[in-house]
């Protein structure tokens, strides 16, 4: 079997419990490539990724190449095809003292995670890495841990699919659709309830979702916070954050940027903004994207925007705007 190796932080997380046995079963990658594991985590709590690799051993995947634990981030990205950055600290935790509850805050904490392992990752992991952050603020970690890894061969991505697959089962529920009849689902912008799901350029058996719904008072009233706070609800009901969705939607990216995007869809992912549809180059921004048969990913150009529409993409993108003002003192070039 042709062998890649997989790098993840969060590795004892409960997003990594959901997420783990599906990179290793052939699912994501494919039946005839053996995956080599890494498993990092912060040195207090490695020693539980004992346990999660004797049960990843115990599914006896013949896809299951070698399992590493580590709390070393340059052992667990070296020569790494994909880096899975799982892991970040939430929002509520204390630190020195001092309960984390603002935005900024979390953003400087985290920022300071993701320069130590941007920068591992552009001197150590393969020159053609794929990276997804999925730790939140994911967009701003993701812009601070590409500008530290100075590798632009690299290919970074923050996730934005668990926003998509909401809004698409939220679509398919109110039409009385299956999901899968749901396509073209665009978040753009950020992973925070400033984003915006597209339900108009999104597809139900090929028609624009919203001539199909026909309630233009739901979507925007009902639709767009449905998804937006989707996360908090999952927390209220659940005492938990999504874990399975977020490994779900983990999996889904890789297996979209892997594959041919299908002619007429798209995924959704945040990249590096190059300037198109307005949007301040460099930022990390989630677009309409799609995977060539080469392997290279682009952003899908024509997209209709509303007056709607672009009065959500603005506000999208002023926040992110200021969360990178927020960390700008990580951003300067070494």
């Amino acid at each position: 079997m042709k062998e890649i190796n997989v790098a993840v932080t969060g590795g004892a997380g409960q997003i990594s419990y959901s997420l783990l046995p599906r990179l290793i079963s052939g699912e994501t990658f494919g039946e005839d490539i053996k995956v080599n594991l890494r498993l990092i985590e912060i040195p207090q709590v490695v020693e539980k990724l004992n346990g999660t690799i004797m049960e990843l051993i115990d599914c006896g995947f013949k896809q299951t190449g070698s399992l590493i634990s580590t709390s070393s981030i340059e052992e667990g990205v070296a020569d790494a095809d994909w880096v899975l950055l799982v892991g970040s600290i939430p929002r509520g935790i204390v630190v020195d003292g001092k309960k984390i509850e603002e935005r900024s805050d979390l953003l400087k904490i985290n920022g300071g995670i993701f320069t130590t392992q941007g920068s591992a990752i552009g001197r150590l992991a393969k020159s053609d890495a794929k990276i997804l952050v999925v730790g939140n603020p994911a967009n701003t970690n993701a812009l601070i841990g590409k500008n530290k890894a100075k590798n632009d061969s690299q290919q970074w991505f923050a996730m934005t699919a668990l926003d998509a697959n909401r809004a698409k089962a939220q679509l398919a529920q109110k039409a009385g659709v299956e999901i899968s009849a749901v396509t073209n689902m665009t978040i753009w912008g950020n992973h925070s309830p400033t984003m915006y799901p597209d339900p108009y350029n999104a597809l139900i058996n090929g028609v624009s979702a919203v001539e199909v719904i026909k309630d233009d008072f739901w979507i925007k009233n009902d639709f767009l916070p449905l998804v937006q706070q989707r996360g908090k609800s999952v927390i209220d009901a659940r005492g938990a954050s999504s874990a399975a969705s977020a490994a779900n939607a983990a999996i889904d990216t890789i297996k979209a940027i892997e594959n041919p995007t299908l002619e007429g869809n798209c995924f959704s992912a945040a990249i590096a903004s190059d300037g198109s549809y307005g949007v301040p180059e460099g930022l990390f921004f989630g677009y309409p994207l799609k995977t060539n048969t080469d392997k290279t990913i682009e952003i899908i150009q024509g997209m209709e925007i509303n007056d709607f529409a672009q009065a959500k993409i603005d506000t999208t993108t002023k926040e992110l705007q200021s969360e990178k003002d927020a960390v700008k003192d990580l951003l300067t070039k070494d």
